[in-house]
């Protein structure tokens, strides 16, 4: 179709290509009689708001009308009330046909189909965690008739997320409130309940992602591209192509904050830090996160990229190219990946455990090899067996156990450790220390960590005095 139009004629301002999506959903498409000049258009539209440019499609060849226009406004809630107005209407006397009048949708789409109304009148807030259903009508009400508010909640404790939906009966007034509201509850318009992604939604964190990063050096060495985990969002994402590294980019079409980004990106463990960048030209969220080890990152770029945050909201991941080699950055996960894959052979197969050393040397032979980013302290001496415990570890381990004897050359490193050990057929350990302070740098040291592939919790059993007062068992 040829948008070749007619150029407005007031003299006012006149949206470049780029603009005639801002704000979204400000054009209206029309479909009209031929022979309906671009002042009838004017003088019939301009009474909603200020009209930034007309559009007349024409043939190419004949420059006749083809019966369709667009009409930009400078508002979103101008166009909708066009729209609503407007839409059957006959625009003069001598007009026997109606005029149809639809929200236009992005040129980006690649589509002229009229944007469907649960787009236009359902609205995500974030709100205080506080706030009931009945809170949020009252602040929102002041926009239009409302239909329905809800508030998503926990589904294991009910409590509030801080986030909430309000539909309202027409277009204008969700464009009111989202134009008016009070700009804390960082209002967008939500996604259709059930519609799926879209090409444009991926072109714009494609693109996003280009004009945040620019162009990096990019190597081809991601090995999981197979993995169906891997490849669920975007089917164009050139991510054999990508830089690969511990930090990643996080872009978003609305703000949030660190403790938000924090939240998300904590899913995926080893998680070492997340900052919030602000940035004074555009309303975009922008975020960089850093993981201990790039196996994380890896996991959390093709698992995040393209969640929906707030609802409604697609956030875009990408890796940020810091410098790191990242041939050695993947050898490294390799080698934690083979480490954590041979100890969970051991640990489900105990008669594995004599090939296994004959295979790496007995264990007595060298000290076990730890693969972590954690900076661990040096080996030191276990106290003798009577010495009386003063502080008892509890440690639960992710996916399963690390191997006995890693186990103690990690908890060893803090001193005075007295003895570790497995409880049998479960993912749990405990760790006895002869000095409390020994144990609570092991807590510090490694709760939350990840060595050998294999994510530790680490925290304080029961004391030693509690644990003595306990009946015996006798089976």
């Amino acid at each position: 179709m040829d948008e070749a139009g007619s150029c407005a004629s007031g003299g006012g301002f006149r949206p470049g290509v780029d603009s005639l999506d801002e704000p979204p959903n400000s054009r209206i498409f029309l479909v009209i009689s031929k022979y309906t000049p671009e002042s009838v258009l004017r003088e019939r539209f301009s009474p909603f708001g200020e009209i930034q440019d007309i559009w007349v499609v024409r043939d190419k060849h004949t420059k006749e009308s083809k019966g369709i226009a667009f009409v930009k406004f400078a508002r979103s809630s101008q166009a909708c009330r066009a729209m609503e107005e407007m839409h059957g209407r006959c625009l003069g006397p001598n007009d026997t046909k109606p005029i149809k009048v639809f929200i236009a949708q992005s040129r980006s789409s690649g589509s002229h189909r009229d944007v469907e109304d649960e787009e236009l009148t359902r609205i995500f807030v974030m709100i205080p965690k506080s706030y009931t259903e009945e809170d949020l009508r009252e602040k929102f009400k002041v926009y239009g008739d409302i239909e329905y508010c809800s508030i998503i909640k926990n589904k294991v404790t009910g409590e509030s997320k801080g986030l909430g939906y309000v539909r309202y009966l027409k277009p204008s007034q969700a464009a009111q409130a989202i134009e008016n509201c009070d700009r804390s509850f960082r209002a967008i318009l939500a996604e259709p309940k059930n519609k799926a992604s879209e090409s444009s939604e991926q072109d714009y964190y494609s693109n996003m992602r280009q004009e945040t990063l620019g162009h990096e050096p990019r190597v081809n060495m991601f090995p999981f591209e197979q993995q169906p985990e891997f490849s669920n969002f975007d089917k164009n994402d050139n991510r054999g192509q990508e830089a690969i590294s511990k930090r990643l980019s996080v872009v978003s079409r609305v703000p949030f904050t660190e403790e938000q980004l924090f939240s998300v990106f904590d899913i995926v463990p080893g998680l070492e830090y997340c900052e919030v960048q602000r940035d004074p030209y555009s309303n975009y969220g922008h975020g960089v996160v850093q993981y201990f080890n790039v196996a994380s990152a890896i996991y959390a770029k093709y698992k995040l990229h393209g969640f929906q945050y707030p609802p409604g909201n697609r956030i875009g991941v990408s890796f940020i190219d810091d410098g790191s080699n990242a041939t050695d950055l993947l050898r490294k996960m390799a080698t934690q990946m083979v480490a954590a894959q041979l100890a969970s052979m051991v640990w489900n197969n105990p008669s594995q455990q004599q090939f296994l050393q004959q295979f790496g040397g007995s264990s007595g032979s060298q000290l076990p090899q730890i693969q972590t980013d954690v900076v661990l302290p040096s080996c030191k001496k276990k106290a003798p067996p009577e010495t009386p415990v003063k502080e008892r570890l509890f440690i639960v381990f992710n996916p399963h156990p690390l191997p006995l004897d890693v186990l103690e050359d990690i908890f060893c490193r803090f001193g005075n450790l007295i003895e570790v050990y497995l409880v049998s057929g479960k993912n749990v350990g405990y760790a006895k220390y002869a000095d409390r302070l020994s144990a609570n740098d092991a807590i510090s040291t490694l709760h939350g960590k990840i060595l050998n592939g294999v994510r530790l919790k680490v925290m304080l059993a029961d004391s030693p005095r509690e644990e003595s007062n306990k009946r015996q068992r006798t089976y």
